[in-house]
């Protein structure tokens, strides 16, 4: 190498510098640091200003859900605010005794008032909801379920499809064509009719409020990872007939080591912006059910939950935009919030991408 090209070769990022000397067939400059392929990929998604907004989206979501009620403990979830005014009951009661007619009042106290729909102050930064439950506490206990139920719905979707699509992709044949065959039924049964049976069932079984959600979740874990199933049965078809895969045929490794050593990991990037993907999708899954009073319900709290009482009472919607926007702007910021990130996970792990 001459010495205009060694300068230029210094002068490169350690990335560019090392596709550089390898493409020459040229040896990597002692003062080049090579980087590993984890940091390569790190940098790349710190790269994009979209990445790194939408991991403080989320982040910011995290620790307002988690360290919020912590902080702010002047209530909680289910408590109402019963400052309201004492209502009382004035009855006039007359009667005769020895010929005179005598008249008194009787004041009966009915007792405390919800203070319902209250507005912003310094007691309930973002008022109260009709049911005397403070917005703010209600909106942080909220998301905990909110984004709890969505990422547990997601680790099982990936969790079945990486084993039944990891074990039809490997054997093939008459194993593949019956997953696939399960796959194709799962996939044309019709959602929500099958949720709002479901639903009726639960409510029929007595199921407790704050449960309901967790066994709407599992269903739709069930009927879902069959997307992800074909995801990694497509590629392990690939892999299967690669080199290395050769090798560790002649080396005799067992079939799970196998499937899940040697063929899942290379299959993970893909999986890693797949599951980010859906952590949005699973978000709206959540809200829509307890829209449709599927989910969570009163006294519990959900931002799904917490939008259903816009549907009630529309009084609420036109003059109490303290009581359901803050919940759909968390519900954006989160379902923006992975979209960016699984967007920056997507180009960065494409290694194709050179910026």
């Amino acid at each position: 190498m001459d010495q205009n090209n060694e300068k230029l070769l210094q002068t490169q990022e350690p990335e560019a510098a090392e596709a550089s000397a390898v493409a020459d067939n040229e040896p990597l400059d002692k003062n080049v640091r090579l980087m590993s392929p984890g940091r390569m990929v790190m940098r790349r998604f710190f790269r994009s200003k979209l990445s790194v907004i939408g991991l403080i989206m989320i982040v910011s979501l995290f620790l307002f859900c988690w360290l919020g009620p912590v902080v702010y403990t002047a209530w909680g979830e289910t408590e109402q605010d019963t400052s309201g005014k004492v209502e009382y009951t004035r009855q006039e009661v007359t009667y005769t005794k020895d010929g005179q007619e005598f008249t008194f009042v009787q004041v009966t106290e009915r007792g405390v008032t919800i203070n319902s729909l209250a507005e912003p102050d310094g007691n309930h930064i973002l008022g109260t909801d009709k049911g005397g439950r403070d917005v703010f506490t209600r909106l942080m206990y909220g998301g905990r379920i909110s984004l709890m139920v969505s990422f547990i719905a997601v680790f099982a979707i990936t969790l079945f499809g990486i084993v039944f699509g990891g074990i039809a992709g490997y054997f093939g044949g008459v194993v593949d064509n019956i997953i696939m065959r399960v796959c194709d039924i799962l996939m044309c049964l019709p959602g929500f009719p099958i949720l709002l049976i479901i639903g009726t069932l639960l409510d029929s079984a007595g199921v407790e409020s704050q449960f309901r959600i967790y066994y709407l979740m599992a269903y739709l874990t069930l009927f879902s990872w069959p997307g992800t199933a074909r995801l990694v049965r497509g590629q392990i078809l690939s892999l299967r007939e690669q080199e290395y895969m050769v090798a560790a045929e002649a080396m005799g490794y067992s079939i799970p080591r196998k499937i899940f050593k040697h063929l899942i990991p290379n299959v993970m990037p893909q999986l890693i912006v797949s599951m980010t993907l859906s952590l949005g999708s699973m978000i709206l899954y959540e809200a829509s059910l307890s829209y449709l009073n599927m989910g969570v319900r009163a006294p519990y709290a959900a931002w799904g939950t917490m939008i259903n009482i816009v549907a009630e009472d529309p009084n609420i919607l036109q003059n109490y935009i303290n009581v359901w926007g803050p919940p759909g702007v968390c519900i954006i910021i989160a379902v923006l919030g992975f979209n960016f990130v699984g967007d920056g996970l997507r180009d960065a792990l494409d290694p194709k991408m050179r910026r």
